[in-house]
């Protein structure tokens, strides 16, 4: 069988093993005609990133406006925003906890010795502390402030992506409220503009897989396996949390809430997923995720329009597991044991980091300054996850990505959608 006969996602797949193949045989230093092989899969992996980014806000100005626009009066708006919001609060909650049992339960920090000694810090480890040093828990007020943008064109321009949802919201919302004559011409406008943001998505994917190539190959090649020996422990506590939030927590709300057969969306995500892990950004796979959601899952545009965009923005279960559980290891490193309070500060500032800073550049980095300022540790400790951040990175979007996914289905089921996932007629779904 040829390999473009295959679906979408088993393209993906394989490429991202031949990915990890390749990445270990060139390293950063081999190449052809003075030109390295990393470089040559950095080029290519920030053009499909390129490509991906392009589409970010067109397509959330664009699904949100259309979305909101056709929920009608404030109490469907109102009904479905806090259903969504809802959602994200409870699964990024659960994530926490789940990462917070882990993390006192295998105790990752917990060595003999002085934790710099076991460890090493990165040679990043100290510009890291200078740009970081001076975040405390005020910064996350300030990001917030930024959900009301005096200029949404700037907003735009910077990626502050919760000004811009919050005046798409805004504006889908008057949008109803303007008669047909005035209000039809903008409604098929952004209807147009999303259907073809849609089909700009269509042509990309079909180069996914060699931009997923790329960049799972750059990384590899660039991390390589040495940096994983020393962090062993936490490496393997963080991706056995996340595990258990995506296949154990996620399955048992699509089936309890959603009234869905789990192994369905699984296969329906395949694309988004695989995509999320290689780029490491859910806005950038916002495209992708949209596509399989209501192509694969069957999810109507009126609600993925509406529910996937917000999540990509402030529904961060991976990031949030990931703050919670760096902490607690940073903590047990240094030989400090948190309380109970202090535990819970720690929870409660997770699930705000992991909103408010969602959209800045090394978001989880930030965010877990700002926590370990919070509790009294010293910023020097992150230090020692450097090393691996980068592939849990990779792992923790998938995570976020997913939740997405699976709140857009369940959202649709609690809304009445009978098409999701291709349910039988007969099937019941149990309220949200």
């Amino acid at each position: 069988m040829s390999l473009l006969k295959l679906k979408l996602h088993w393209q993906i797949l394989i490429a991202l093993v031949l990915a990890v193949l390749v990445g270990l045989i060139v390293g950063r230093e081999t190449g052809l005609f003075g030109v390295s092989f990393y470089a040559i899969f950095d080029f290519v992996g920030q053009l499909f990133l390129n490509a991906l980014k392009m589409l970010i806000v067109p397509l959330i100005v664009s699904s949100i406006i259309v979305g909101v626009s056709g929920l009608g009066g404030s109490e469907h708006l109102g009904r479905l925003g806090g259903k969504t919001l809802g959602y994200y609060a409870m699964t990024s909650l659960l994530a926490i906890l789940v990462g917070l049992a882990l993390a006192n339960l295998i105790q990752p920090g917990v060595v003999e010795g002085d934790p710099a000694e076991v460890f090493g810090f990165s040679a990043e480890a100290a510009a890291l502390q200078e740009r970081l040093g001076d975040r405390d828990a005020g910064d996350v007020v300030e990001v917030f402030l930024r959900m009301i943008p005096t200029n949404v064109i700037e907003a735009a321009a910077q990626g502050q992506m919760l000004g811009l949802i919050f005046f798409s919201l805004l504006y889908g919302f008057f949008l109803t409220r303007l008669n047909e004559t005035q209000g039809g011409i903008q409604r098929r406008f952004f209807e147009g503009l999303f259907e073809i943001m849609m089909r700009i998505t269509d042509l990309i994917m079909r180069f996914a897989p060699i931009g997923v190539f790329a960049l799972v190959a750059r990384t590899v090649a660039d991390t390589g396996l040495e940096a994983f020996g020393p962090l062993a422990l936490f490496f393997l506590t963080v991706t056995l949390a996340l595990a258990t939030h995506f296949l154990v927590v996620m399955p048992l709300l699509l089936y309890f809430l959603g009234g869905v057969d789990p192994r369905r969306h699984y296969a329906a995500m395949g694309a988004a997923l695989v995509t999320a892990f290689s780029t490491a950004s859910p806005s950038a796979t916002l495209p992708i995720t949209m596509d399989c959601v209501e192509k694969n899952a069957g999810v109507s545009n009126r609600t993925s329009s509406f529910v996937l965009p917000l999540g990509a923005t402030v529904n961060m279960d991976g990031t949030a597991l990931y703050e919670c559980v760096a902490v607690l290891f940073i903590a047990q490193a240094y030989g400090l044991e948190l309380s109970l309070g202090t535990q819970f500060l720690v929870v409660s500032l997770a699930l705000l980091t992991s909103i408010g800073v969602a959209g800045i550049p090394a978001a989880s980095l930030v965010a877990i300054a700002i926590i370990l300022s919070a509790v009294g540790l010293p910023l020097e400790g992150i230090g020692l996850i450097l090393a691996v951040d980068r592939v849990l990175d990779m792992m923790r979007t998938a995570v976020n990505v997913f939740s997405d996914s699976c709140g857009a289905v369940i959202i649709a089921r609690s809304e009445g959608e009978r098409n999701v996932l291709k349910l039988q007629p007969n099937s019941t779904v149990p309220s949200v």
